[in-house]
């Protein structure tokens, strides 16, 4: 625990992973939305809600040291833009920002933004949805294969052998946390984030032939995202 929790937040993060580490992720994802959640909950109390869901879009990029935001351009400036395929990882291991990336990561910080603006504050709601975006991630590594042959550091993950039993609690967990929040809404939020994390797995591994931690990192983000609005959506 002390390893995921170190990986997935700027707490400890220079204890390297270790195959156990992904059988964590779930549990971590709902520490940080509960964490994301509070910042969100009290900032509405001080100030007006536009400001209070910046304070929470700002709160998630400190606690996970953007590590899941940076997966997110590399992996944008990889698979979107027309290349050959032998190019794709290269182009996602530099570490400058091309013009897809930065186009995707401001789409996706006015989506963040603007769905915390408009949705009453629930911290149990962003503590599934939080908890759902890393059950993804886990079973990701277990059921695509790692895109890069040399290895990196997502592989280490690789030889987590619980990986059902963690797919399942987490499914569970999240799917709990999201009705105990909003019922309905949000079962369907906690849905769509599982629904967004394995469409942006399959793009990826079509382009790529299978995962590398920057997919990994952008299925998440792009999952929660999705989840948050349609949490905001007029119902």
């Amino acid at each position: 625990m002390i390893r995921a929790f170190g990986f997935l937040t700027v707490v400890g993060r220079s204890t390297p992973p270790d195959g156990s580490t992904l059988e964590w992720f779930p549990l971590i994802g709902a520490i940080i939305g509960l964490v994301v959640g509070g910042v969100w909950y009290g900032s509405e109390h001080l100030w007006p809600r536009g400001p209070a869901a910046a304070l929470a879009v700002a709160a998630d990029l400190a606690i996970t040291g953007m590590l899941h935001f940076d997966g997110l351009t590399d992996t944008a400036d990889g698979v979107l833009p027309h290349m050959e395929s032998a190019r794709r990882l290269s182009v996602m291991s530099d570490p400058t920002i091309g013009a897809f990336g930065l186009a995707v990561a401001v789409m996706v910080l006015l989506l963040r933004w603007t769905s915390f603006a408009v949705i009453t504050p629930n911290v149990l709601l962003i503590a599934g949805i939080w908890c759902a975006s890393r059950t993804v991630m886990a079973v990701t590594v277990r059921i695509v294969p790692y895109a890069r042959d040399g290895g990196g550091l997502a592989s280490r993950f690789i030889s987590t052998r619980r990986w059902i039993a963690v797919g399942a609690i987490g499914i569970l967990s999240s799917f709990g946390l999201g009705i105990l929040a909003d019922r309905g809404i949000g079962a369907l939020a906690i849905g769509v984030v599982f629904l967004t994390g394995a469409a942006v797995v399959a793009f990826c591994r079509v382009r790529l032939g299978g995962f590398t931690g920057d997919v990994l990192g952008a299925a998440g983000l792009l999952a929660e995202t999705m989840g948050l609005l349609l949490a905001a959506a007029k119902w």
